[in-house]
């Protein structure tokens, strides 16, 4: 059973910078289809970042380009998210999953198409 967990989240000031990360235990997630995911209070679960297994390729939600970045860590074996010059909005728990880039496109289709889902980590951006 694949479990998938994110770390790295925390309570920054707008500006700040944080850098999430994904793990998990019986799963090489360098070699997975990997995605971000958040959630807002009160509001729908999001697509943030995804990045393809084959070609390495990466995708934004437009409102994150330019100052998010997702990437592999090899030596960790996590699918890392470095967020900066964090803004209020992007405050939620963030979430990482694997899905199958050869049908599903997660800025496009959404949470529910998504495969293993892990425990989430809390981002806040306050003043």
């Amino acid at each position: 059973e694949v479990q998938l967990q994110a770390s790295g989240g925390g309570s920054v000031k707008p500006g700040g910078s944080l850098r999430l990360s994904c793990a998990a235990s019986g799963l090489s997630v360098v070699e997975e289809d990997i995605a971000w995911f958040r959630q807002a209070p009160g509001k729908e679960r999001e697509a943030v970042s995804c990045i393809q297994k084959s070609d390495g390729r990466t995708f934004y939600l437009e409102s994150v380009k330019g100052r998010f970045t997702i990437s592999r860590n090899r030596a960790e074996n996590t699918v890392d998210l470095q967020m900066r010059d964090l803004k209020p909005e992007d405050t939620g728990i963030y979430y990482c999953a694997t899905y199958y880039s050869d049908w599903v496109f997660p800025l496009e289709d959404g949470p529910g198409a998504m495969d293993s889902w892990g425990k989430g980590t809390l981002v806040t951006v306050s003043s």
